[in-house]
């Protein structure tokens, strides 16, 4: 099925979602489920509501066989925004996919779909169903996506065996996530010119003395350490970062009158998130209730999330893995956010399995080994086999 995945995968990058805003939504839907109905599926559209009117948001549900166990292959179909029109050109060179979201995660999608088309052509019984889930709006916060089909009940807990998603994880498994809180700080002031600065209030001023706070935290909490496995070169530490983005004044001789900053805040799997939050928020209410004119964004947000290694669904995507590429599978935790934590908030053990690179996602040359693509899809055929075995295949 090599030409029939890449040829999927080809299609579904040419289409130009990009999130923010939410771009070409509809039409990466509905080819997902022409593709889907022509394999004998039902999937079934779910109109998002609330959110941005002028981009609407859609999910995409189908079940694949029969029975009470239900095991999820969950994907999402937004992007970061290209650099140019060019990265959504696909093309394939040298065994490499390359295109906008080849790696994040749409030749992941095809895996997705490509699993289940191997064990109709095998004409291989199941006893359960696989869930496939396509969702929007991942890349921020996965509010008008995931969060949304947990609110409302489209996935529950109830005979759930178990979540995969291919994320670009470089030929580990993530069983792991840090949580998020990114902060937009506005610390006003009254802009006059220089020489009668002694009238305004110099909002950068106001700021540094504010971050100095800040950075005392940083020193707090960036001294723990998580227990999760992490990769080559990254770090286990928490994590505070100030000043992302940092915009003050309007001129060299004016009292800046504004001063914006962003705090970047990653927490660990072990740290509480609510504890984590309170704590950023309590210090700016200390410095308002100061007498300090402070307005706050939040950019987003995401709680920490962690399942075991071990256990029915990591040892059936260790035994895949290693009967698709001969080597044993480690886990690790992904240094960002991943909805995983939704389905772990749920009671569902999830992980986070497929081709590509986090090095090379969001990358203006992005792409995904071709090889890789291929090895995704028969690992993901051979969990839901030992899964949701019959007991006559394996």
């Amino acid at each position: 099925m090599r030409d029939e995945i890449l040829s999927f995968t080809h299609d579904l990058v040419a289409i130009p979602t990009e999130n923010p805003p939410g771009s070409h939504y509809r039409p990466c839907v509905e080819l997902i489920s022409k593709k889907l109905v022509a394999m004998g599926l039902r999937p079934r559209l779910i109109r998002v509501h609330g959110g941005d009117k002028l981009h609407p948001r859609f999910c995409l549900m189908v079940p694949y066989g029969k029975g009470k166990k239900k095991l999820y292959f969950h994907g999402h179909y937004d992007v970061v925004p290209g650099w140019n029109s060019e990265q959504f050109k696909p093309r394939i060179r040298q065994g490499r996919f390359y295109g906008r979201g080849a790696a994040d995660m749409k030749a992941g999608l095809a895996a997705m779909v490509y699993a289940i088309r191997a064990l109709q052509l095998a004409d291989v019984r199941i006893d359960g169903q696989i869930c496939l889930v396509f969702v929007p709006d991942e890349e921020t916060g996965g509010a008008f996506g995931t969060r949304y089909l947990f609110d409302k009940g489209y996935i529950g807990k109830d005979d759930c065996v178990g979540m995969l998603m291919p994320e670009p994880t470089g030929g580990v498994a993530w069983n792991a996530c840090r949580g998020a809180i990114s902060l937009s700080v506005s610390v006003k002031g009254k802009p006059v010119h220089v020489v009668l600065q002694k009238e305004g209030i110099n909002a950068f001023e106001q700021m540094v003395v504010l971050s100095n706070a800040l950075v005392k935290l940083k020193e707090s909490v960036e001294k723990r350490t998580t227990r999760y496995s992490v990769a080559l070169g990254e770090s286990k530490n928490s994590i505070l970062m100030l000043g992302g983005i940092c915009r003050c004044g309007t001129n060299f001789n004016v009292v800046p009158g504004t001063c914006t900053f962003t705090i970047e805040r990653r927490i660990n799997p072990e740290e509480n998130f609510a504890n984590e939050k309170k704590r950023l928020m309590d210090i700016l209410a200390k410095f308002r209730k100061g007498g300090m004119k402070i307005s706050v964004e939040i950019l987003q947000e995401g709680e920490p999330g962690g399942v075991s290694s071990s256990g029915d669904l990591a040892d059936a995507l260790g035994w895949s893995v290693r009967q698709t590429t001969n080597r044993p599978l480690r886990f690790k935790m992904c240094p960002g956010l991943l909805e995983i934590r939704y389905y772990l908030r749920n009671g569902i053990p999830a992980y986070a399995y497929g081709p590509g690179s986090i090095r090379r996602a969001h990358h203006p040359q992005e792409y995904v080994e071709v090889d890789r693509v291929l090895q995704c899809t028969t690992v993901y055929s051979l969990t839901a086999l030992r899964m949701l075995s019959t007991g006559e295949h394996v």
